[in-house]
């Protein structure tokens, strides 16, 4: 779809307002509240390594979040046999910078997976990531048994008292999740949180059991040490897999924080919809998970 096209017809106008909010409204909003440190930083305009690159050197580069000799483990989204172009999996060229960045800044080892809905084998080649991840010096690692996954007990949650988290979930010491922005029939959108769901066995007892509030349960058990999401290709509606290219449009931006109910509510901005919309965020927010209200915190908007 022409992008005049898309901006001039429904949830196009949204996202084209979205980003107008991201990168301008919210900056009157804040006016002489962005000081250091930075609690979120919003790229739009390069490609997906250059933006993440610009991002992370604003909260202090890597270091800051990766250690020599840590073990590192990244959760991307690459549940569909999907190409990149169609912005159902995470850009793999964000996700070998990650790669690359940590590995940089000393980590042992970097692992890469998703529990996928489509055959995992397919996922992890054509979306391009297992590749990348590779070339990086990364290991991808499948999350299709059951034999990969340790109960661990969620205290505070509310739908959620146990689960089963894969195994690199549990015991790595650096969890980095690294969603695409795109459009959800269950949840309205599909962002950090969300992405939280390809992290467990039973995504089935989650959708039985009031999903919103099972996505906001998971954070009572772990929280990401860093969240970026992906925005290059932003898939506008019949998500989360797509039906075709006129479902996706380019937007070329990117968020980092360490807060994941932030990055959630920012980047629902940036789609065109209120936080205050989105169940799950609400939920976090209300439970103390994250800070939902963007005038509250620092954010830096990168243009390039």
């Amino acid at each position: 779809m022409e992008r005049r096209k898309f901006i001039s017809s429904g949830i196009g106008a949204g996202i084209a307002a979205g980003a107008a909010i991201t990168f301008g409204g919210i900056d009157n909003l804040l006016a002489g509240n962005a000081a250091l440190p930075y609690d979120l930083i919003a790229v739009r305009g390069g490609e997906p390594d250059v933006m993440f690159d610009k991002g992370i050197e604003a909260l202090g580069g890597m270091s800051q979040f990766v250690k020599p000799g840590q073990k590192v483990v990244i959760k991307p989204n690459i549940g569909w046999d999907r190409v990149p172009e169609r912005g159902a999996d995470t850009n793999p060229i964000l996700v070998k910078r990650i790669v690359e960045q940590c590995l940089k800044a000393g980590a042992k080892e970097v692992f890469v997976f998703d529990h996928t809905c489509h055959e995992w084998t397919k996922c992890y080649k054509n979306s391009g990531i297992e590749a990348a991840v590779v070339a990086a010096g990364g290991k991808m690692v499948p999350g299709d048994s059951e034999r990969y996954y340790q109960k661990v007990d969620v205290v505070g949650g509310v739908k959620l008292k146990e689960m089963k988290v894969h195994e690199l979930i549990v015991n790595s010491d650096v969890f980095i999740n690294v969603p695409i922005l795109k459009h959800h029939s269950s949840s309205k959108i599909s962002i950090c949180m969300k992405n939280m769901m390809g992290c467990v066995w039973d995504r089935g007892f989650w959708h039985k059991n009031d999903l919103h509030q099972c996505i906001a349960d998971f954070l009572h058990y772990k929280k990401p040490t860093l969240n970026v999401v992906d925005a290059y290709y932003v898939m506008k509606q019949n998500g989360p897999m797509g039906v075709s290219l006129d479902d996706v449009i380019t937007m070329k931006s990117l968020i980092l924080s360490r807060d994941i109910v932030a990055a959630d509510a920012a980047a629902t901005k940036f789609f065109g919809k209120d936080p205050a919309d989105i169940n799950h965020i609400v939920m976090a927010n209300a439970a103390g998970l994250g800070i939902m209200d963007l005038s509250k915190i620092n954010i830096n908007r990168i243009n390039l």
